[in-house]
């Protein structure tokens, strides 16, 4: 992708009637729901056992009450997009996409704010898993979740068919693994202090929080029966969106203060960490992201999917918050 500073004129957001809170509070009522039935301490471990009820405390506090919850509300904008009316195997299948999505991002906070990460003690507002429990519950915690999240795309009752529980299963752990989440972070670590080119910083970003993003509206389209081309046209918004949240966030971490993020402030610049703000400016990150915003809502208009309104009051969203 392109870094001119040049900003693209982005075609219209929404229908002007689509009410954005309005979409996003039934569903986040849905999946809070959801998250709150699935992530306890009857979860099975073996035949007869159920979790360690310290264990279940530490992965509710990561995953529970806290978050904007952005990659669920992908995956359930993606499948309405490409299934409006969808039927009730499909529908299953997203609300339990949008769950596993999520457990899959809350361990990954659990891990990166640890002392042998990013070193962090604040997260959604309140102190992170390991200064709440200890760093050995921590780990566990975020390994369970890690866990989790399959079980939830494999239930056995039939309710998901085994061919879309394959689907969900490999774009989701091809986005968490070595050439996704784990291997940005990777990059991540082994960047700071070091200068790293444009290609090489887009490419951290697109592993580590872009493939997340990406695979969350794949996964909602993929809960049905998409055409070549929504699919084709859902992976370029996915990515831009993806990269365009790193480059806010990037900016947010020089411009907002803590209370605002509900994580610590301006540690990326602390810890000598490269970003877009370091190598581009603000101005021309924040031209950028722009740019990306115009690329995503491009793809959509190119989809020919007729129900794209949520997909691009978020993509609005993820690039115009606060800054």
């Amino acid at each position: 992708m392109s870094t001119s500073t040049t900003q693209a004129p982005a075609p219209a957001i929404a229908r002007s009637d689509f009410d954005l809170n309005a979409w996003s509070g039934l569903r986040l009522s849905q999946v809070e729901q959801a998250l709150q039935r699935w992530v306890t301490a009857d979860v099975p471990l073996g035949e007869s056992h159920g979790a360690p009820a310290q264990l279940v405390e530490a992965m509710r506090y990561a995953v529970l009450d806290g978050g904007k919850r952005l990659r669920p509300l992908l995956v359930l904008a993606g499948h309405e997009a490409v299934n409006p009316e969808a039927q009730s195997a499909h529908a299953q299948a997203a609300v339990r996409a949008a769950c596993a999505v999520e457990l899959i991002h809350a361990y990954s906070l659990v891990h990166d704010d640890m002392p042998c990460m990013d070193n962090d003690v604040l997260r959604r507002g309140k102190p992170t898993v390991h200064v709440q429990f200890g760093q050995a519950s921590a780990l566990l915690a975020g390994d369970a979740l890690q866990a989790l999240a399959f079980e939830l795309l494999t239930p056995q009752d039939g309710s998901v068919p085994e061919q879309v529980q394959a689907r969900l299963c490999a774009l989701l752990a091809r986005a968490a693994g070595s050439a996704g989440m784990a291997g940005g972070q990777a990059i991540d670590l082994a960047s700071v202090g070091q200068p790293l080119s444009e290609s090489q910083l887009r490419q951290m970003h697109e592993f580590k929080t872009g493939a997340l993003l990406l695979a969350s509206v794949m996964m909602g389209a993929q809960c049905g029966e998409p055409s070549p081309h929504a699919l084709q046209a859902l992976r370029t918004y996915g990515s831009a969106i993806g990269l365009a949240f790193q480059v806010v966030d990037d900016i947010l971490d020089v411009v907002a203060d803590s209370d605002t993020l509900g994580k610590t402030a301006g540690k990326d610049a602390h810890a000598n960490k490269p970003t877009y703000v370091s190598l581009m400016g603000l101005q021309a990150s924040q031209a950028y992201a722009q740019t990306l915003l115009g690329q995503a809502l491009t793809a959509l208009d190119h989809s020919m999917l007729e129900h794209t309104e949520a997909l691009r009051a978020l993509a609005d969203m993820v690039v115009n918050r606060a800054y």
